[in-house]
């Protein structure tokens, strides 16, 4: 009876563990009505024509985790009716299933967006079978270019993992900790501390980025004059908290990023995600959804000015899937005063918006699947799978 016991605490205590992670998924605080006071400009694109045809050199993929045309449009009327993702000249549509269902999670959508193949849900950069599947990432590593990842949750959840990493199950936070070490990747940045240094199997993963030179910090304000890779800042245990409470993390972690990796000269592959428009979502906030909206907005400004005007640079913006169901009941410009509507609090099958500038921009119109995207890029890179 007490062994049996015991089993059920120890399963609980495991089962704790694991959805810690995920909590922000079963919360309920619906907040209809937002007003913003404190819209930020866009960045003006130059006027330049790159002719068609031309290959980027460098590719930055920014993420908005849980973003549908409402939660952009949610942040458009609240900042007064502008943006830096709509200011982006080529757009279209992405749609989002999964190998297993009409309803993706961010693991199948960020492995589709990362490898170009659809998986089953929870699926961490590996196929039906269970086999690893190649990532842009990693192809852009073996091809000499350097790699980056930024994220605002842990660098070890499902999206950014999903371009380092392959596990059957995204709740394998520890183990995909360790594939970090099986890469070069020069610099990523994001929550997970405690994935890396607090393991079950006694690895400190911090001395062992050490031991691979690289420079491992707390906060991207630690090193304010270092561009030298590899860097790894993990800026809190688990999850970074929302904004603005983080500060301004996704975007000054965007300019650390393009800095560090523009040292190199076979050009680079950076991932930004935005992770939270997807946790306002699952907890149907208004308010939450625009301001994590706005923060990765100014993360999309800092990509525009720093890399956009080098003519080298390709930068898409899109989702992996959108959540809430959200839609607008009545808006105001002037006010940036919105409420909104939710249908669920889970992710739903619509299509996603996709934006782009830079050589290359011109093939991410009209509709696509997700693994088109990383097709798209793979092409542009002139690179084979």
């Amino acid at each position: 009876m007490k062994s049996k016991i015991l089993s059920i605490l120890l399963f609980f205590v495991i089962t704790l563990g694991v959805t810690a992670q995920e909590d922000y998924k079963d919360k309920k605080n619906l907040k209809e009505t937002y007003v913003n006071l404190e819209k930020h400009q866009v960045f003006k694109l130059p006027v330049e024509v790159i002719p068609p045809g031309t290959k980027p050199r460098n590719i930055i993929l920014m993420i908005a985790d849980g973003m549908g045309t409402t939660q952009l449009f949610a942040a458009y009327t609240a900042n007064g009716g502008a943006l830096n993702i709509t200011n982006l000249p080529y757009s279209g549509f992405s749609t989002t299933q999964s190998a297993d269902n009409y309803i993706t999670d961010s693991a199948a959508g960020g492995t589709a967006l990362s490898s170009g193949q659809r998986t089953y849900n929870g699926a961490i950069a590996v196929d039906m079978d269970r086999k690893p599947i190649t990532t842009i990432l990693e192809i852009a590593e073996r091809n000499g270019k350097a790699t980056g990842l930024v994220s605002s949750s842990a660098i070890t959840h499902a999206t950014p993992a999903s371009f380092i990493a392959h596990n059957i199950s995204r709740n394998n936070y520890e183990e995909i900790a360790a594939d970090f070490l099986k890469t070069d990747i020069d610099i990523f940045i994001g929550g997970g501390k405690s994935f890396f240094e607090e393991r079950k199997d006694g690895r400190n993963l911090l001395d062992e980025l050490r031991e691979k030179n690289y420079l491992v910090l707390d906060s991207i304000r630690q090193a304010p004059g270092i561009s030298k890779a590899p860097m790894a800042i993990l800026t809190a245990q688990k999850h970074n908290p929302a904004y603005p409470e983080r500060g301004n993390l996704v975007q000054e972690g965007t300019e650390k990023a393009i800095k560090v990796l523009s040292q190199q000269e076979k050009g680079y592959f950076l991932m930004v995600e935005g992770s939270q428009v997807d946790w306002g979502g699952h907890e149907n906030n208004t308010a939450y959804i625009i301001k994590e909206m706005l923060d990765f907005d100014k993360a999309v400004g800092k990509a525009l000015e720093l890399a956009a005007v080098d003519g080298e640079t390709l930068i898409i913006v899109t989702a992996d899937h959108e959540t809430g169901g959200m839609s607008i009941e009545s808006g105001d410009f002037e006010k940036g005063k919105i409420r909104a509507m939710y249908t669920t609090t889970n992710h739903t099958g619509i299509m996603v918006p996709v934006f782009a500038v830079g050589p290359g921009a011109e093939h991410f119109t009209g509709v696509m699947k997700n693994t088109d995207i990383f097709y798209k890029m793979l092409n542009l890179f002139g690179f084979d799978k």
